[in-house]
Protein backbone atom coordinates (compact mmCIF):
# COMPACT_ATOMS: atom_id res chain seq x y z
CA UNK A 1 0.00 0.00 0.00
CA UNK A 2 1.35 3.30 -0.80
CA UNK A 3 1.81 5.82 1.76
CA UNK A 4 1.37 9.09 0.02
CA UNK A 5 -1.29 12.41 0.33
CA UNK A 6 -2.34 15.18 -1.40
CA UNK A 7 -3.13 18.49 0.45
CA UNK A 8 -4.75 21.70 -0.38
CA UNK A 9 -4.28 24.96 1.64
CA UNK A 10 -6.34 28.14 0.45
CA UNK A 11 -6.83 31.36 2.46
CA UNK A 12 -6.65 35.03 1.79
CA UNK A 13 -2.97 35.20 1.54
CA UNK A 14 -1.42 31.61 0.34
CA UNK A 15 -3.09 29.15 -2.12
CA UNK A 16 -0.36 25.93 -1.35
CA UNK A 17 -1.48 22.33 -3.58
CA UNK A 18 1.29 19.58 -2.37
CA UNK A 19 1.30 15.82 -2.99
CA UNK A 20 3.39 13.57 -1.45
CA UNK A 21 5.25 9.81 -1.55
CA UNK A 22 6.77 8.67 1.70
CA UNK A 23 8.72 5.58 0.04
CA UNK A 24 9.50 7.43 -3.30
CA UNK A 25 13.29 8.20 -4.58
CA UNK A 26 13.64 11.94 -4.28
CA UNK A 27 11.66 13.08 -7.14
CA UNK A 28 10.35 16.55 -7.02
CA UNK A 29 8.61 19.22 -8.38
CA UNK A 30 8.90 22.65 -6.58
CA UNK A 31 7.10 25.93 -7.66
CA UNK A 32 6.78 28.42 -5.03
CA UNK A 33 7.69 32.09 -5.25
CA UNK A 34 10.62 31.67 -2.66
CA UNK A 35 13.42 30.79 -4.94
CA UNK A 36 15.50 30.22 -1.68
CA UNK A 37 12.46 27.77 -0.45
CA UNK A 38 12.44 25.64 -3.29
CA UNK A 39 16.24 25.20 -2.60
CA UNK A 40 15.43 24.01 1.03
CA UNK A 41 12.44 21.92 0.19
CA UNK A 42 14.23 20.70 -2.71
CA UNK A 43 16.84 19.17 -0.44
CA UNK A 44 14.00 17.66 1.92
CA UNK A 45 12.52 15.74 -1.01
CA UNK A 46 15.71 14.48 -2.62
CA UNK A 47 17.69 13.72 1.08
CA UNK A 48 15.03 12.38 2.60
CA UNK A 49 14.06 10.42 -0.51
CA UNK A 50 10.57 11.81 -0.42
CA UNK A 51 8.16 12.36 -4.14
CA UNK A 52 7.22 15.75 -3.42
CA UNK A 53 5.10 18.27 -5.43
CA UNK A 54 4.27 21.55 -4.07
CA UNK A 55 2.36 24.30 -5.81
CA UNK A 56 2.17 28.03 -3.96
CA UNK A 57 1.23 31.33 -4.69
CA UNK A 58 1.24 33.99 -2.21
CA UNK A 59 1.47 37.33 -1.35
CA UNK A 60 4.53 37.87 -1.25
CA UNK A 61 4.50 41.56 -1.93
CA UNK A 62 3.77 41.95 1.47
CA UNK A 63 6.55 39.77 2.57
CA UNK A 64 7.30 35.50 2.63
CA UNK A 65 6.05 35.40 6.29
CA UNK A 66 2.77 33.70 4.85
CA UNK A 67 3.65 31.60 2.34
CA UNK A 68 6.73 29.85 4.34
CA UNK A 69 4.00 29.46 7.56
CA UNK A 70 1.60 28.08 5.31
CA UNK A 71 4.01 25.79 3.38
CA UNK A 72 5.17 24.36 6.80
CA UNK A 73 1.50 24.00 7.78
CA UNK A 74 0.46 22.38 4.43
CA UNK A 75 3.68 19.99 4.39
CA UNK A 76 3.02 18.72 7.95
CA UNK A 77 -0.70 17.93 7.54
CA UNK A 78 0.67 16.34 4.60
CA UNK A 79 3.10 13.82 6.30
CA UNK A 80 0.12 13.12 8.80
CA UNK A 81 -2.14 12.39 6.04
CA UNK A 82 0.57 10.01 4.28
CA UNK A 83 1.51 8.58 7.66
CA UNK A 84 -2.19 7.10 8.59
CA UNK A 85 -2.07 5.18 11.57
CA UNK A 86 1.94 5.15 12.16
CA UNK A 87 1.39 1.33 12.22
CA UNK A 88 4.69 0.07 11.81
CA UNK A 89 6.65 3.32 11.84
CA UNK A 90 9.88 3.62 13.34
CA UNK A 91 9.00 7.11 15.21
CA UNK A 92 12.32 8.42 16.76
CA UNK A 93 15.41 9.85 14.86
CA UNK A 94 17.91 12.01 14.70
CA UNK A 95 20.47 13.04 11.80
CA UNK A 96 23.06 15.04 12.02
CA UNK A 97 24.71 16.83 8.71
CA UNK A 98 27.51 18.94 8.33
CA UNK A 99 28.16 21.71 5.31
CA UNK A 100 31.53 23.10 4.73
CA UNK A 101 31.73 24.67 8.44
CA UNK A 102 28.32 24.42 9.88
CA UNK A 103 26.92 21.34 11.44
CA UNK A 104 23.23 20.47 12.36
CA UNK A 105 21.65 18.66 14.11
CA UNK A 106 17.53 17.29 14.11
CA UNK A 107 16.26 15.21 16.36
CA UNK A 108 12.37 13.86 16.13
CA UNK A 109 9.65 12.13 17.39
CA UNK A 110 6.43 11.58 15.37
CA UNK A 111 4.91 11.12 18.67
CA UNK A 112 1.10 12.46 18.22
CA UNK A 113 2.39 15.47 20.20
CA UNK A 114 3.48 18.87 18.79
CA UNK A 115 6.83 20.50 20.24
CA UNK A 116 9.37 22.62 18.97
CA UNK A 117 12.53 23.88 20.10
CA UNK A 118 15.04 25.59 18.17
CA UNK A 119 18.30 26.15 19.80
CA UNK A 120 19.77 27.59 16.64
CA UNK A 121 20.13 31.68 16.89
CA UNK A 122 18.68 32.63 13.45
CA UNK A 123 19.80 36.12 12.97
CA UNK A 124 17.63 38.90 11.76
CA UNK A 125 19.34 38.28 8.22
CA UNK A 126 18.74 38.24 4.71
CA UNK A 127 19.84 34.99 2.32
CA UNK A 128 19.10 37.36 -1.05
CA UNK A 129 15.96 38.31 -0.55
CA UNK A 130 14.92 35.49 2.32
CA UNK A 131 14.38 36.14 6.14
CA UNK A 132 16.37 33.72 7.41
CA UNK A 133 14.33 34.67 10.86
CA UNK A 134 11.29 32.67 8.84
CA UNK A 135 13.55 29.14 9.11
CA UNK A 136 12.27 28.09 12.70
CA UNK A 137 8.60 29.53 11.91
CA UNK A 138 8.50 26.97 9.09
CA UNK A 139 9.33 24.07 11.54
CA UNK A 140 7.31 25.17 13.87
CA UNK A 141 4.15 25.70 11.83
CA UNK A 142 5.42 22.03 10.11
CA UNK A 143 5.47 19.79 13.98
CA UNK A 144 2.34 21.60 15.05
CA UNK A 145 0.68 20.60 11.74
CA UNK A 146 2.36 16.59 11.90
CA UNK A 147 1.77 16.34 15.49
CA UNK A 148 6.13 15.89 15.84
CA UNK A 149 8.15 17.00 18.33
CA UNK A 150 11.00 18.67 16.71
CA UNK A 151 14.38 20.04 17.81
CA UNK A 152 17.28 21.34 16.28
CA UNK A 153 21.07 22.40 17.38
CA UNK A 154 23.79 23.51 15.82
CA UNK A 155 27.18 23.76 17.41
CA UNK A 156 29.10 25.37 15.15
CA UNK A 157 28.31 27.44 11.92
CA UNK A 158 29.97 30.70 10.36
CA UNK A 159 28.45 30.35 6.90
CA UNK A 160 24.41 31.52 7.30
CA UNK A 161 23.40 29.33 3.68
CA UNK A 162 25.54 26.56 4.66
CA UNK A 163 23.63 26.66 8.20
CA UNK A 164 20.15 26.64 6.81
CA UNK A 165 20.68 24.00 4.27
CA UNK A 166 22.85 21.69 6.49
CA UNK A 167 19.38 22.25 9.24
CA UNK A 168 17.00 21.27 6.01
CA UNK A 169 19.34 18.39 5.19
CA UNK A 170 19.42 17.31 8.56
CA UNK A 171 15.77 18.07 9.13
CA UNK A 172 15.22 15.37 5.48
CA UNK A 173 17.10 12.47 6.89
CA UNK A 174 15.74 12.37 10.48
CA UNK A 175 12.27 11.96 9.01
CA UNK A 176 13.21 10.07 6.46
CA UNK A 177 14.12 7.35 9.41
CA UNK A 178 11.72 8.19 11.81
CA UNK A 179 8.73 7.51 8.82
CA UNK A 180 10.89 4.50 7.53
CA UNK A 181 8.72 1.27 8.12
CA UNK A 182 10.49 -1.31 11.09
CA UNK A 183 10.10 -4.82 9.74
CA UNK A 184 10.17 -6.21 12.76
CA UNK A 185 6.45 -4.66 13.88
CA UNK A 186 3.24 -3.92 12.51
CA UNK A 187 2.20 -2.08 15.11
CA UNK A 188 1.67 1.60 16.25
CA UNK A 189 4.91 2.15 18.29
CA UNK A 190 3.89 3.44 21.29
CA UNK A 191 2.86 1.65 24.99
CA UNK A 192 -0.20 3.21 24.47
CA UNK A 193 -1.29 1.63 21.45
CA UNK A 194 -2.08 5.03 19.70
CA UNK A 195 0.22 8.23 18.51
Amino acid sequence: MERCSQVKRVTNETQIEISLVLDGSGKHDIQTPIPFMDHMLAQLSRHGYFDLNIKAKGDTHIDFHHTVEDLGITLGQAFSEALGDKKGIRRFASARVPLNEALADCVLDISGRAFFVCNIDFPKAKLGDFDVELVPEFFQAFAANSGTTLHFNSPYWNNLHHLVEASFKAFAQALDQACALDPRSTTVPSTKGTL
